[in-house]
């Protein structure tokens, strides 16, 4: 490889980057509105969710429970009500997510050490808020329930005689807050590098066929190598940039912790951005005009890296075929390795194996579009 003719080739992209201020405003404004909207927007924590309450009771003990519920942040009274139509009415027109309905004899029921049920009517439209709106609920129920008996016993002056059989003790490591932002900003960064990366560089060759200046180049003395080299050396320069622009939106404006290793993150960053350019490059050697090589980056990229990284839902949930499909999706590796960085502070002996994919990924690729460029150029 000439050193001197693959510097030219960048120079001459540099220039074209430049005068095409499209070319910036995607790579530099596209990832920061990327970072505001889903930040912002994407949230996995369920909290304040809306009930509908019918307290026939109306007795200490029920306000005491009602108050337990919204004091938790988990649910949030919008309605109180005196009938059962009107909560399933408020569920069907989407006013309130849970319905609670509270027995009239829900006081002499605890008083007297019988067992007492409060009805819940859950809206199952949506089943990730059912399912956490029935969880929130059972585990205040069962605190209360608990809270209660001690006070029993405590008037009956034997609770320091009477032990639960088993006292979990539980202790949150690495997000001890169970914010979402912190699980979502790390992946955001991997799905970010890869749709940009791969919409830059999906416009390099395909560009040049559509001037007229692929002609030009192939009778150049440059090499099919030197061109691809050439041609990524300034896309990766933006790569950085644009790594370094959501690294700072990370921590200053959204605050998530980062525990690891500043060098290692950028250092395995750039053996994934190798990989990510290729593929982009690949898809303008193999597209007939700018529009086709944009729509491909688009879904050949954003559709999988979103939906196969484990970015939103986990792999661990999938069927196993696309379990195995995953581990072609760069993104999953490179959220693993955010992840891990970012939260649990990991070393190199860590994520060693997802690095090692993340380094075979990007070879392959790259030695594809090279091979599909002499191809072409021949």
């Amino acid at each position: 490889m000439n050193i001197a003719r693959t510097f030219a080739v960048a120079r001459k992209e540099t220039r074209q980057i430049i005068r095409d201020s499209r070319s910036l405003y995607l790579a530099l404004g596209i990832p920061v509105m990327l970072m505001v909207l889903f930040g912002y927007a994407l949230s996995l924590d369920v909290d304040n969710i809306p009930i509908a309450v019918w307290d026939q009771d109306k007795s200490p003990q029920s306000r005491e429970f009602l108050d337990r519920m919204t004091s938790s942040g988990y649910f949030s009274t919008v309605m109180t009500t005196g009938s059962y139509s009107t909560i399933v009415s408020a569920i069907d027109s989407n006013q309130v997510s849970v319905g609670l309905i509270i027995p009239f004899n829900f006081s002499q029921s605890l008083k007297k050490g019988k067992e007492t049920t409060v009805q819940a009517l859950v809206d199952g439209s949506d089943s990730t808020r059912a399912g956490l709106a029935i969880v929130y609920m059972e585990t205040i129920v069962g605190t209360f329930e608990l809270d209660f008996k001690n006070e029993a016993l405590t008037r009956q002056s034997v609770a320091g005689r009477v032990n639960p059989p088993v006292q979990p003790k539980i202790k949150l490591m690495y997000n001890p807050e169970l914010q979402s932002r912190n699980n979502i900003i790390p992946g955001l960064i991997a799905i970010i590098m890869m749709v940009i990366a791969a919409l830059l560089t999906s416009l390099t060759i395909v560009r040049e066929k559509e001037t007229g200046t692929l002609e030009q180049l192939i009778s150049t003395p440059v090499k099919s190598n030197e061109l691809i080299v050439g041609k990524l050396i300034p896309y990766f320069a933006l790569g950085y940039v644009d790594l370094l622009l959501v690294y700072l939106m990370g921590q200053y404006v959204f605050q998530v912790p980062f525990r690891g290793s500043l060098l290692l993150m950028f250092f395995v960053s750039s053996i994934f951005l190798v990989g990510a350019l290729s593929v982009g490059f690949l898809i303008s050697v193999v597209a007939s005009n700018q529009f086709f090589a944009t729509q491909l980056a688009l879904l050949g990229t954003f559709l999988p890296t979103f939906l196969l990284s484990g970015f939103v839902f986990p792999v661990s949930n999938m069927p196993y075929v696309l379990q195995i499909v995953t581990y072609v999706v760069p993104a999953r590796q490179l959220i693993t390795i955010l992840r891990a960085i970012y939260l649990k502070g990991a070393g190199p002996e860590a994520i060693f194996f997802p690095t090692l994919l993340l380094f075979v990924f990007g070879v392959f690729i790259t030695t594809v579009a090279v091979l599909k460029l002499k191809k072409r150029l021949m």
